[in-house]
């Protein structure tokens, strides 16, 4: 089947599970923090400050013990659900898209079987067998690359409504004695696109995908513990801070550029800019080189809503948390307004980098 260039993917609700329990700095102040083997030796409310300094994270939220993710992007399922006014049983195709599944607390094994996103259909409690319901697994970029699927099956006429599903409890395989865990975060969030037939360009205009496997595979990886006296055998998430920092601010500009070309629009035009929540400074960095770009010196003040300060990193759940949080009127200076272009752009694990233009 041909692509059908005159249905939109457009955004019809959102719906986001922000958890209860807020994680501040001090509730690190009684970690053991190893490098390369070796008790670091400052003292740690000097590390969770300079922590805090470099990625402008202040808190995080964590899910309560007897949560997992399938259970807490239920709840934003439904919400998502309930903000569109749809019937569950037109829905054509659940994306869920994570990178951990279900694990459960003191475990740190990872459940992927059922996909979570059969599980989430079940919990909804959806009878239709033509929803179809599939995981993506995809790193930090996973819901946008989500939401880059569900417009590849709208345009090709096969879907009408795609729910995409990001959500991660990254508390969960998080390495107590390694001072980049107190990056992350838990959440989830479901945003439904649903096809709109108008020769106009709408929804998801244009986009762009990369994948840097060869040299940068590695900043992003499952690993063992910082502590060296530790022989549990579990692995929990490692990053390479510094190096995946250089890469992000190299190349991030460069696909968000590649899909504002895409689009045929000025980067002037754009009006709200919906950065994946991974490091506050790294975001400000690559904001600044995508205008430079651009031959631009200065990025437009009130472009990039943030939440990372009291949100952290929920990975696959941070972008569509903040457009919803945008779009309820949550996040003080930042609204969206119809016929505004707006951009989403992420990059993690793989590496992987994407971005789309969307048009409300």
């Amino acid at each position: 089947m041909g692509i059908k260039t005159n249905l939109n993917s457009v955004i019809k609700g959102t719906g986001s599970y922000i958890p209860e329990n807020i994680i501040a700095g001090n509730a690190f102040l009684n970690a053991t923090f190893y490098d390369n083997g070796v008790k670091l030796d400052k003292e740690n409310s000097e590390i969770i400050s300079k922590f805090s300094e470099i990625t402008e994270i202040n808190e995080r939220r964590y899910i309560d013990e007897d949560q997992v993710s399938s259970i807490i992007a239920a709840i934003a399922a439904q919400r998502a659900i309930d903000d569109a006014k749809i019937d569950k049983e037109t829905l054509d195709h659940i994306i869920f898209c994570h990178n951990f599944g279900d694990v459960k607390m003191g475990s740190n094994r990872m459940d992927i079987l059922p996909s979570l996103a059969a599980k989430i259909k079940q919990a909804l409690r959806i009878e239709n067998p033509d929803c179809v319901a599939y995981d993506l697994i995809f790193g930090c970029p996973g819901w946008v690359q989500g939401a880059i699927q569900a417009n590849y099956l709208i345009q090709s006429g096969d879907a009408k409504r795609v729910m995409v599903i990001g959500a991660e409890t990254l508390s969960r395989i998080i390495d107590a004695h390694d001072r980049d865990s107190m990056i992350f975060s838990d959440g989830a969030a479901a945003v439904i696109f649903e096809a709109q037939e108008d020769d106009a360009p709408l929804g998801i205009i244009a986009h762009k995908t990369q994948t840097h496997a060869i040299n940068h595979g590695s900043l992003l990886v499952m690993g063992k513990s910082n502590n060296p006296d530790e022989q549990s055998g579990n692995a929990y998430l490692k990053m390479n801070g510094r190096k995946l920092y250089e890469f992000a601010v190299l190349n991030v500009p460069q696909v968000v550029k590649t899909a504002i070309d895409k689009s045929g629009i000025d980067i002037k035009d754009i009006k709200t800019v919906f950065i994946h929540q991974a490091n506050g400074k790294m975001d400000t960095a690559i904001m600044k080189r995508l205008f430079k770009l651009y031959n631009l010196d200065t990025v437009p003040e009130n472009l990039v809503p943030m939440t990372i300060s009291w949100l952290g990193n929920s990975s696959v759940a941070s972008i569509p948390t903040l457009l919803d949080l945008v779009l309820k009127g949550h996040v003080e200076g930042y609204k969206v307004n119809k016929g505004d272009y707006t951009v989403f752009a992420s990059v993690g694990a793989g590496m992987h980098i994407n971005a789309f233009v969307y048009r409300f």
